[in-house]
C-alpha cells in the first residue's frame, strides 16, 4: 500500500494482511477516485468519515492532502491496531480519530455529520445495499457533502434517490451520492 498524493506521497506501508477480512482499494482505482476528488473537495476544509476503514489508506490520503479531521471506523482489531500504529508513525494522531466499532452501530449513534464519507465495505457483506439508506436516514452527510461507496458490479445504486454517478475501475466501482440531486430538487 502506498500514499499517492500530498505531503506523504510515495510512503509505503505493509499491513500484516494474513487472514484480514479487508480488501484494500487498488492503487489504480484509488488514483482514479482521487483525480475526481481533487477537483471537488477542499481537503483542508473537509471533515471526513471512513467507514469499514481497513488499512486506513483513504484517511491517510486525505490527511496527506491537508485534511485535519478524519474519523476512521472498523471493527477488525488487527486493522484498528495497524491504523493506530501507522498514524503514530506519520505523527497524525491528532488528525485521525480511530474507532474500533461496528459500522452499523456507529452510523445509528454517531450524531455527527461530515463533508465527505467513504465506505469500503467487504463486497460480500449482507447489508451492503442498505448502507446509502442508513447514511441518509441518520443524516451523516452535510448538505453540500459527498458520499462515495466502493462496491463490485453485483451491486447497483443508479435508482437510489441520492445517487449522482458511478465510476468503474475494472471490478471496482465507486458510486457517488449527494444529499440533493437534480431529481430530488424538482
Amino acid at each position: 500500500m502506498r500514499i499517492i498524493g500530498g505531503k506523504f506521497k510515495g510512503r509505503r506501508f505493509s499491513p500484516p494482511a494474513d487472514n484480514w477480512p479487508t480488501r484494500p482499494t487498488t492503487d489504480f482505482a484509488k488514483e482514479g477516485l482521487f483525480n475526481i476528488l481533487n477537483n471537488r473537495i477542499d481537503f483542508e476544509e473537509t471533515k471526513m468519515l471512513d467507514l469499514f476503514g481497513g488499512t486506513g489508506s483513504h484517511g491517510y490520503e486525505f490527511i496527506s492532502r491537508g485534511c485535519t479531521n478524519v474519523t476512521y471506523v472498523d471493527k477488525f482489531p488487527a486493522a484498528v491496531q495497524f491504523v493506530k500504529k501507522t498514524a503514530a508513525l506519520l505523527q497524525i494522531e491528532k488528525e485521525m480519530r480511530t474507532l474500533r466499532a461496528d459500522v452499523f452501530k456507529f452510523i445509528e449513534s454517531s450524531g455527527e455529520d461530515y463533508d465527505y464519507i467513504f465506505a469500503g465495505p467487504p463486497y460480500g457483506l449482507d447489508k451492503l445495499d442498505a448502507i446509502p439508506d442508513l447514511v441518509f436516514k441518520y443524516k451523516l452527510l452535510r448538505p453540500e457533502g459527498l458520499f462515495v461507496m466502493e462496491h463490485n458490479p453485483k451491486h447497483k445504486f443508479e435508482n437510489h434517490p441520492h445517487f449522482l454517478e458511478s465510476r468503474n475501475y475494472g471490478t471496482t466501482i465507486f458510486s457517488f451520492f449527494v444529499l440533493e440531486t437534480a431529481e430530488t430538487e424538482s
